[in-house]
């Protein structure tokens, strides 16, 4: 039978749109994929991609930077499954690490909350458990307070580091780093360019480990295991997060084993 030129381009256009579905998968999918309206002839161009609206962030997620009402400072991240880690130092003097603040939490409209945190102190009185509430603004400010348990509380305000966003690199941050904690040790930090980390203190323990890089905010992940008799930990491993500051060329590492009850807390400057 010898069709029409109208029917000619009906059936070409069903065709283009039955070979566009099996391409798609499913009618849903290709309106889902943007396939529909680009073979209607409205679909975007590569010129309008630009103009469309971003994602924006709608939680606490980031790298903060700030200082305790106490007049410590402070050093944190916050990811992308609600975690937290925050480094704070001793009053006063932003070189000497004097604990982290660790738990998960809860972003919701600019409020934040957790009722799992955990302060490790090198200030002598051991671990401390509390609730954080807090405010947050994304990509701009982090606000909160720290409620302990005993009934102490502590404040903090910080500012987001837009500088951090981009991918850690390894090779910035190999390097040997010394510092000294409040609880009176002194540590070295030894990292390599492929993520190798040793490190020892003066109380005569060792630690190895590895860092590979997390997606942003120059952020690594960190496994360690300490070196035995002259560890308190004797040879458990842990596991956490490390923070390479390019400003200040400072290693943060916490690494925590599952329970929560044993801590690797380090501040150093590479040398």
């Amino acid at each position: 039978m010898r069709l029409s030129r109208t029917n000619s381009l009906r059936c070409l256009l069903t065709l283009g749109l039955m070979s566009g579905l099996v391409a798609c998968g499913s009618f849903a999918n290709c309106f889902n994929s943007g396939f529909a309206p680009v073979a209607c002839g409205r679909g975007y161009g590569e010129s309008d991609i630009s103009s469309l609206p971003q994602p924006t962030a709608t939680s606490a997620e980031g790298r903060w930077t700030g200082s305790t009402s106490t007049g410590r400072t402070v050093v944190g991240l916050v990811l992308e499954d609600g975690s937290y880690w925050m480094f704070y130092t001793t009053t006063d003097n932003p070189t000497i690490l004097a604990g982290l603040v660790q738990g998960i939490g809860t972003s919701h409209s600019g409020s934040f909350g957790s009722s799992t945190t955990r302060d490790f102190t090198l200030e002598g009185t051991g671990i401390r458990a509390g609730t954080m509430q807090g405010s947050y603004v994304p990509k701009k400010s982090f606000h909160g307070t720290i409620a302990y348990f005993s009934g102490d509380t502590e404040n903090f305000s910080s500012t987001y580091d837009g500088d951090s966003e981009s991918a850690p690199n390894l090779n910035l941050a190999a390097g040997t780093y010394v510092g000294i904690r409040a609880d009176n040790d002194s540590v070295t930090v030894t990292v390599d360019a492929v993520g190798t980390l040793s490190g020892d203190a003066s109380d005569g323990c060792t630690v190895a480990g590895t860092l590979s890089p997390r997606a942003t905010w120059h952020a690594f992940h960190v496994t360690m295991t300490f070196g035995g008799d002259a560890c308190r930990q004797r040879t458990e491993m842990v596991n956490g997060i490390a923070l390479y500051d390019t400003a200040t060329n400072q290693l943060y590492s916490a690494a925590l084993n599952r329970a929560r009850t044993t801590s690797f807390l380090f501040l150093g400057t590479k040398k």
